[in-house]
């Protein structure tokens, strides 16, 4: 029997998702929900599209539906919501809510006996699962996670939203000394600048003032403020040339000791389509959801509360003879 998968949201993520589930023998997606208008959306698939609206008459035709809206303002409502009526996968990323995001969905999905698994992708998601995989083994240590070479979404957008810019792209770039002091060994204490710097590329409205659209982007707070950041004024046709794919990727570092010996444990990850590689994490994660809820579990769970085998479509058997 296939796992039926819903999705709600169509953009970068949602199309990431639609490909990995595609790509699953053990998989069929029943269909792509939107808030805009069904018949302006086509997938990549052919899945067919509905309103948003639909889901709730949809309860007995999806076993896991995956939420594909923004942290900001989406999620926060989505998941506990739709956690009531279905299992679900979310990729909730904002770290400081996390405690509160999931204690909305645990109470929704707990009372609905629903899986709603909560935070999942590359970061929270498989570098969380490093960074706990470290301490556990080296309790005497210390984690350092670098992100890049590599785009990110929200600060390209938080870009974009200041008036005279028509697009805009910026790069998470590790600082090359940082990384190599710390694959030392030495343990540094490292700010934020001292980590990343941020690289932005903008083309800007006929006859903006860039000088302001500079100043703008390097004093914004929580996003640019406390990195050195570059800001390159480029042409539509060098951004769609060159500019036009969402790599990215990134470190997580462990420095422990045991004893009298140091050692050293890294997980990298280097993706040509972020969107792709996070919906390829998703669908797994939408397996392992199915699975333990068929168990019996309910509740919000984390990608630290599951299993390894849930997430692979191999049987216990091939695991062993295979991966072990």
């Amino acid at each position: 029997m296939s796992i039926r998968i819903g999705i709600l949201g169509y953009g970068n993520l949602g199309r990431g998702v639609e490909k990995a589930v595609c790509a699953s023998d053990d998989m069929e997606l029943t269909a792509v929900f939107t808030r805009r208008s069904p018949e302006s959306v086509k997938t990549v698939s052919g899945a067919k599209v509905l309103s948003a609206d639909a889901l709730a008459d949809m309860k007995d035709d999806i076993d896991v539906l995956v939420l594909c809206g923004g942290s900001a303002t989406d999620l926060p409502v989505q998941t506990p919501k739709y956690a009531s009526m279905f299992n679900v996968v979310d990729s909730f990323d904002t770290h400081a809510n996390i405690p509160s995001h999931f204690a909305a969905v645990d109470a929704a999905a707990g009372a609905a006996g629903k899986v709603g698994v909560i935070s999942c992708g590359w970061d929270p998601g498989m570098f969380s699962l490093a960074r706990l995989y470290s301490h556990s083994v080296l309790p005497d240590g210390k984690d350092y996670t670098f992100w890049g070479r590599g785009v990110s979404q929200g600060h390209s957008d938080a870009i974009r939203r200041i008036e005279g810019v028509r697009d805009a792209r910026q790069y998470t770039v590790p600082v090359e000394e940082a990384l190599a002091q710390v694959r030392s060994g030495s343990n540094p204490e490292l700010t934020t600048r001292q980590k990343h710097t941020r690289e932005c590329y903008v083309v800007a409205e006929e006859g903006a003032d860039k000088a302001r659209i500079e100043k703008e982007i390097k004093e914004m707070p929580n996003y640019f403020a406390d990195y050195d950041t570059t800001v390159t004024f480029i042409s539509e046709e060098e951004m769609k040339a060159s500019h036009n794919t969402l790599p990215h990727g990134g470190s997580v570092i462990y420095s422990g000791q045991t004893g009298d010996s140091h050692h050293v444990i890294e997980y990298s990850l280097k993706l040509d389509s972020n969107p792709e590689f996070t919906g390829s994490v998703i669908a797994s994660v939408a397996r392992a959801a199915y699975r333990m809820n068929r168990e019996g579990m309910s509740g919000a769970k984390t990608m630290f509360d599951i299993a390894p085998k849930y997430l692979s479509p191999l049987d216990d058997a091939e695991l062993r003879a295979h991966l072990l």
